[in-house]
């Protein structure tokens, strides 16, 4: 993002616009996110017992559905479904109409959501390998780009996925921007 995008970001979290974006402005931004989440909150924390309580096993696909999605792209070409647990199908469905009326262009750079795999750089699973978690825009919101400064998933984004609960990584991690997932 510019600085100039910092500087509204910072204005909307009520802070001080300098377009430095740090500890304070860190701070404001997962307040404000967490203020708009649900309560009582609907998701797990990220201990691997309580998710395996709550999700099941992680690679068990037997939890998943194929949630019905339009103006959603992989690579240019149109999803008609995506497999995501049962019991985040709902709230995805509801985060994907939202984005579709205001953020139609980050439907198209659909990334993925079930995958049984690790967590990068790790050896337990990923929320991925639960349905629990989907990737948008990886090429402008990378796993490696910190956000607000490189990654450039919008605020209002995470916004719509924290109404209903779930986690936005780049605001919550610092990077990964293009990560969010139904977890505390």
């Amino acid at each position: 993002m510019t600085t100039e995008q910092i500087k509204a970001m910072q204005s909307t979290l009520g802070i001080t616009a300098d377009g430095f974006w740090g500890p304070k402005s860190i701070a404001a931004c997962q307040k404000h996110l967490r203020s708009l989440m649900p309560t009582p909150h609907p998701w797990p924390d990220t201990y691997e017992m309580r998710l395996q309580n709550f999700y099941g096993f992680a690679g068990d696909e037997s939890h998943l559905v194929n949630l019905p999605v339009e103006g959603v792209e992989y690579n240019g070409k149109p999803v008609k479904t995506i497999r995501c647990h049962i019991k985040v199908a709902a709230s995805l469905g509801r985060i994907l109409a939202a984005m579709r009326e205001t953020f139609p262009e980050i439907l198209k750079g659909y990334a993925g959501c079930f995958n049984d795999r690790p967590m990068r750089g790790g050896t337990l699973p990923s929320l991925h390998a639960r349905g629990a978690a989907i990737d948008l825009c990886p090429g402008d919101n990378s796993n490696l780009s910190p956000w607000p400064h490189k990654a450039a998933m919008p605020l209002a984004v995470m916004e719509i996925f924290a109404r209903e609960g779930w986690l936005p990584a780049g605001a919550f991690w610092g990077r990964d921007a293009m990560h969010f997932q139904a977890t505390r």
